[in-house]
């Protein structure tokens, strides 16, 4: 058996080598995790650079974030040409046929998960506006949900806006483009003065690039530079590393970087001054690359952590811990070293499932939770189990995971989830269900542990997620029911 050293290098190494995706949440799937938002990348250089090839390394480090669907647009010679299509990354740059378009010296890109407007392709991103002569002239890519779009949208239409889409993202882009007259710079000032919610936006227009991060900074978005002339904006540092990138820091909660013709480099404005961090806090617990680093915090440390202080809160005997595949490892790692309880790889997850298998029965949809994960029999036999998972949302995926186990003739199962008690929607770019789905919200912890059959249930506690992350400045929604913003206007973005 390899050391525990070497187990957690082995682990981390899928995450570079391989597309790390989750199966989204959808009403019949049996794996009820939160669903991801979306991952946007931006490059900017002064010289012409392989555009092509440096915006698919960097949003293939995003995939996880999004399986929907993914586009691009590139700025080459003044013009900019955008193409987006659903399905994977990789999927989505094979079927390119004239590479040559699109290099230039600034891309911008976007992995989409749907969490405001359908599913149609008018709502694949990047956005884009075009001029009289049908050329684009501004293109964006938004992670996030506003929570005013609607009165937002109903004010643009009245002023005669003509939106091609449903998607909140789109209302950013007509702010940008009616305000340009401002310059660029004054119409972004404009947009983020009038918008609410959660936004993490890269852009360009025909010569210029810009990033920008609403006032808490929900939504990630780092900043890293490949040399003195080209830099990078993504939702997490992995891209960073993908395009050979060196991270230089977070973009701050209100501020805007661009470029100008007049000045080298990226120019960096803030909107407002000393705005308060509010980064949500289930990027570090399931969202991001556990290779990710965001405000400075490592993700994989975090996750370590989480299960270091959930033993030191709930001590168990037994003989094995178990990791749920791919979050749930980097804490069953640290249940381990705090506990001396021996550290088991035995679930065996197929990466090779995509999306749910459409099958009549529930009998059948219950058993293709088998396909996904897959216990290695011979190492639980017997034993005493504790599992350890990133979080419990509707319960489903929990109560089928124990009826395999069960089977399988493990003789106690306590369960460890490493996030609190998830208890209220979020409506600022993740997918989570309505709060009548959310186990924790309908059950206290003694009965949701009579439902899923287990010897024991533990969450890790807010007090020890906060200690764990070194502050309060996140975004705790889904935990405590108070946000860092209003819920705004759009009812139909609380999930």
């Amino acid at each position: 058996m390899k050391d525990l050293q070497q187990q957690k290098q082995d682990y981390l190494k899928q995450f570079q080598s391989k597309t790390y995706g989750r199966n989204l949440l959808k009403s019949d799937d049996p794996f009820d995790a939160p669903s991801e938002e979306c991952g946007i990348f931006g490059l900017y250089s002064e010289n012409e650079l392989d555009t092509f090839s440096l915006s698919q390394f960097g949003l293939f480090a995003l995939q996880h974030r999004g399986q929907e669907a993914c586009g691009i647009s590139v700025m080459n010679k003044g013009r900019i040409f955008n193409l987006k299509d659903e399905g994977l990354v990789l999927d989505f740059y094979k079927d390119i046929r004239e590479p040559e378009t699109f290099m230039g010296n600034s891309a911008i890109g976007h992995t989409r998960y749907t969490t405001a407007g359908d599913k149609k392709k008018y709502n694949f991103q990047p956005f884009f506006a075009k001029n009289e002569y049908d050329q684009i002239i501004l293109s964006i890519a938004h992670n996030g949900n506003l929570t005013n779009a609607k009165s937002l949208k109903a004010e643009l239409e009245a002023e005669g806006v003509v939106f091609k889409a449903t998607s909140d993202s789109e209302v950013i882009l007509r702010l940008i483009q009616k305000n340009l007259d401002l310059g660029l710079r004054g119409a972004i000032k404009a947009t983020m003065e009038k918008i609410e919610g959660a936004y993490s936006v890269v852009g360009m227009t025909r010569n210029k690039f810009f990033a920008f991060r609403d006032f808490h900074g929900i939504r990630p978005l780092v900043l890293g530079a490949i040399d003195e002339k080209t830099f990078v904006a993504a939702s997490e540092s992995v891209a960073l590393d993908a395009v050979g990138a060196q991270y230089v820091r977070d973009i701050l909660p209100g501020e805007i970087v661009y470029t100008n013709e007049n000045e080298p480099g990226l120019q960096s404005f803030l909107v407002r001054e000393n705005c308060q961090r509010n980064i949500c806090a289930f990027e570090y617990i399931y969202f991001a690359r556990p290779d990710s680093t965001l405000e400075g915090i490592n993700v994989h440390e975090v996750r370590e952590k989480s299960g270091m202080k959930i033993w030191e809160q709930a001590p168990v005997e037994a003989d094995i811990v178990i990791g749920v595949p791919d979050s749930g490892v980097p804490a069953a790692i640290g249940f381990s070293i705090a506990s001396g309880i021996s550290f088991r790889p035995v679930l065996i997850k197929n990466r090779y499932v995509g999306r749910s298998f459409i099958v009549p029965t529930q009998d059948m949809r219950e058993r293709i939770v088998n396909l996904k994960l897959n216990p290695i029999i011979s190492e639980i036999k017997g034993k005493r189990v504790v599992i350890i998972d990133d979080s419990i949302v509707r319960g489903t995926t929990s109560k089928r995971l124990v009826k395999i186990l069960k089977k399988a003739g493990v003789k106690e199962i306590h369960f460890r989830s490493v996030s609190p008690p998830i208890i209220a929607p979020c409506y600022l770019g993740i997918d989570t269900p309505s709060k009548e789905d959310l186990i924790s919200a309908n059950m206290n912890v003694e009965e949701l542990r009579a439902y899923l059959g287990v010897d024991s249930l533990e969450f890790l506690s807010m007090e020890n997620l906060i200690k764990i992350l070194g502050s309060t400045d996140h975004c705790f929604g889904c935990f405590t029911e108070k946000y860092p913003v209003p819920k705004g206007d759009d009812e139909e973005l609380i999930k």
